[in-house]
């Protein structure tokens, strides 16, 4: 089908995750046909960089035949079945292979579809768990400003981006909310490393001052992603940990987007050894192929639930488990193995830093972020006062659309342009990433 006919087709009928509809239908958009290693390919044949994974979630890059062969292999046997009360071959080997690789303690998977099921289903079990213990009166998470669970209201409760959420706000039950980790724009006031972590003594005296009522603490793993990828301050993570041990209540860490190697290493709570009661895991988990989630929990949370037919966890989906999505992760995770993933990212992740520091010299980048092969450039109108741009004029997305022109995908969170390639992407690839993006960063803030 042409491009015109597919372009008309696409504005009469789709409605566009996070997109102003009257603004995406203004412009010719980009329809992407195919996928090779890092590139996608659109409907005319013009090839551009992932630089953002396709929302965060490619991995090994697209069309690995590893995995369209797990498919196919699946297919000849069975698409799908239920996991109420049954089993199937793939999620049990997928769930065993989770576990082998997961961060100390956590014995026991849950499968649904997506980071914001995966979510909803961690806050579930971290209430049951207290109720089914016999504990009365923890009713309240505690989580922090700038957060983002996912979009199910569950997720959102305990999120904390205005912008996402301000309009759902009487759908959603109540929690605390800590300040959020942001060193650029401290919401304290202070400046790090003299601040000693205050951000994390605000949350701790939230904790103490309800620490009968918390069910849990809340929180990303060491990247507020949609915030701005707002990287913490060293220490940060191991704090929250011990601050769970202090006062008696569980820690669910969401690795949606940074779990998969993102940070450097397989979990991003590895880096402080922060280990959960309860980790949620998305994106990279298929590479992509097909949608799967993970909810894993410890052998203490798992065991609350045993016994008589009230303490079933009464949660699932359709396709739970789904026998496809889960022979995808497995091929997927063998890659890891095969390819040795992790070993191959150091010198992916000094290339960046080192372009990052080239960004710090450009007048309107108020601040660079970096945890491993992510990043966040923080654009800003003036780099003296940290003014930010007037929403209207939308300078990210100018950025992105010149960079679109030179053969590169990207998407911003507000002005925060953010990198986020597949892990496989080479030196020489991320060095042109890095480079149209440095490019049209000046062009747009600096006219050229």
């Amino acid at each position: 089908m042409d491009y015109q006919t597919l372009m008309e087709k696409d504005f009469k009928y789709l409605w566009h995750p996070f997109t102003q509809m009257s603004d995406y239908t203004s412009r010719p958009p980009l329809i992407i046909e195919k996928g090779e290693g890092i590139y996608l390919i659109d409907t005319q044949g013009k090839r551009y960089i992932d630089g953002v994974s396709s929302l965060w979630v490619n991995i090994h890059g697209h069309g690995r035949p590893e995995i369209d062969e797990a498919i196919k292999a699946q297919l000849g046997k069975i698409a799908h079945s239920t996991m109420l009360g049954i089993a199937n071959v793939p999620a049990i080997l997928l769930a065993e292979k989770l576990v082998e690789k997961a961060p100390p303690g956590l014995t026991r998977v849950f499968f649904s579809d997506n980071g914001s099921t995966a979510m909803e289903i961690a806050l579930k079990m971290a209430y049951q768990y207290w109720v089914n213990k016999g504990i009365e009166g923890r009713t309240r998470f505690v989580s922090l400003k700038n957060a983002y669970h996912g979009d199910t209201l569950g997720a959102v409760s305990v999120g904390g981006i205005d912008l996402f959420h301000a309009v759902y706000r009487p759908l959603l039950f109540p929690a605390y909310h800590a300040p959020s980790p942001y060193c650029y724009r401290c919401a304290l006031g202070k400046s790090y490393p003299a601040c000693a972590l205050a951000c994390l003594d605000e949350l701790e005296k939230v904790v103490e001052k309800h620490k009968n009522e918390v069910i849990a603490i809340v929180s990303e793993s060491a990247v507020q992603g949609a915030a701005g990828m707002i990287v913490m301050p060293p220490g940060y993570m191991k704090g929250l940990r011990e601050i769970a041990d202090k006062y008696g209540v569980l820690l669910i860490l969401d690795e949606v987007a940074m779990g998969f190697g993102r940070t450097g290493k397989m979990w991003a709570c590895e880096h402080e050894e922060a280990w959960p009661d309860i980790m949620a895991l998305s994106k990279g988990i298929t590479n992509g192929y097909l949608p799967l989630a993970a909810t894993l929990v410890t052998e203490e949370v798992y065991s609350a639930f045993l016994g008589d037919y009230t303490k079933t966890f009464y949660h699932g989906h359709s396709y739970t488990g789904n026998p496809l999505a889960c022979a995808a992760a497995l091929a997927n995770l063998e890659i890891f193995d095969k390819d040795k993933t992790l070993e191959k990212m150091p010198p992916k992740i000094k290339l960046l830093s080192q372009w990052l520091e080239k960004f710090k010299g450009l007048k309107h980048v108020g601040d660079v972020r970096q945890k491993g092969l992510v990043a966040g450039i923080e654009l800003v109108k003036d780099k003296a006062t940290k003014e930010p741009y007037p929403r209207e004029e939308a300078v990210g997305f100018q950025v992105v659309y010149k960079a679109r022109e030179k053969g590169v995908v990207i998407r911003p969170l507000g002005d925060v342009m953010v990198v986020m390639p597949p892990l496989v992407i080479s030196l020489e690839e991320l060095d042109r990433l890095m480079r149209v993006m440095y490019e049209c960063v000046k062009d747009v803030t600096e006219g050229g």
